[in-house]
């Protein structure tokens, strides 16, 4: 069976973005392909972070992930630092990762603005390391939004490298995987800017663990135009607002947005909000009550961890300890 390998940063917030770009995508997958699910708390350290919330935020996506539909039984769910062969392999890549590759990353540049001297070295060259990430269990598909595409893609660069300069066909590359309308959310407060957990305005958002009321009240501010929704999507799509809540509305009932628009094509946004807030409550809702009661039992969370993380360790440390050997290092 094909592999796919994902994961999330556990820097808190997880929104409708990361539910309809990302986790609902996955559920699905579960029942076609090995699954290894990823907390990618290193990553999250790129960034400063408070170590308590840190903790929480893993365990709060962890709920995330099983209170959405993943099965922690048949997938692996585990986070990240539990298995030191992702930092193990990434060290062999990045002795083989030219620097030119790394100064093409658009993401860096984004993070790092303009005081780039003073930004971290993982920062920089944690591309490597979610290479790592991937190919340590020989993954042959990743799930990607489009502002991840180009890591994947020097992923494949990567693995290819490491096949050339050990004339092996050792690590496979991996595809992307990019689904549906709904991959890329925008705010609700801009419809031209990506819905995002770092947002200063909590109602540019809905997170996941929003209950019902806060759920209606974010979409009923959402920002809109006074005109009716359109009757083309040639014309909807002149209107990022409007745009936007077709799009959320449409992943939400799992219909085309030109399904969705027909619906209530010529309608006034106040009609078509109620009907939305309904359904994202309907969807959000269940999953926020389900999180809630996961991380009010940390120690069931704090097992599934565990648990993922040996069945992970019994993937990843075979494929390590074989591209050690054939990098020419001596271990026992």
């Amino acid at each position: 069976m094909n592999r796919i390998f994902s994961g999330i940063q556990p820097t808190g917030n997880l929104h409708l973005g990361n539910y309809l770009g990302a986790i609902r995508n996955w559920v699905a997958l579960q029942h076609d392909y090995d699954c290894i699910f990823c907390i990618v708390d290193l990553h999250a350290l790129t960034q400063p972070q408070d170590p308590a919330e840190l903790r929480a935020t893993t365990r709060e996506v962890t709920a995330a992930y099983i209170a959405a539909g993943i099965n922690p039984e048949r997938c692996i769910i585990f986070n990240q630092s539990m298995v030191s062969a992702h930092v193990e392999l990434a060290w062999l890549f990045a002795c083989l990762t030219p620097l030119g590759w790394l100064n093409r990353m658009t993401q860096f540049k984004e993070k790092a603005g303009k005081n780039r001297e003073m930004a971290g070295l993982g920062l920089y060259a944690y591309p490597v390391l979610m290479a790592a990430d991937i190919l340590v269990y020989k993954a042959t598909h990743v799930p990607v939004g489009e502002d991840q595409k180009q890591h994947l893609e020097l992923a494949r660069d990567i693995a290819g490298a490491f096949n050339r300069r050990y004339e092996r066909d050792f690590f496979p590359l991996p595809e992307p995987q990019i689904f549906g309308s709904a991959t890329r959310v925008m705010s609700l407060r801009d419809g031209t800017k990506k819905m995002s957990k770092s947002d200063s305005s909590d109602y540019s958002r809905i997170n996941m663990t929003d209950d019902a009321d806060v759920i209606a009240l974010k979409i009923r501010r959402a920002k809109t135009d006074p005109e009716p929704l359109s009757e083309t999507l040639a014309e909807l799509e002149r209107r990022s607002e409007a745009d936007n809540l077709i799009g959320i509305y449409a992943a939400l009932s799992g219909v085309s947005r030109e399904q969705a628009l027909a619906r209530f094509a010529g309608r006034n946004f106040s009609y078509f909000k109620e009907a939305l807030s309904e359904l994202a409550v309907e969807v959000l809702g269940r999953i926020g009550r389900e999180m809630g009661r996961l991380m009010a039992d940390p120690g069931y969370i704090d097992g599934v961890l565990h648990r993922g993380a040996e069945r992970a360790s019994v993937i990843a440390y075979p494929v390590l300890r074989e591209a050690q050997a054939i990098s020419g290092l001596l271990r026992p």
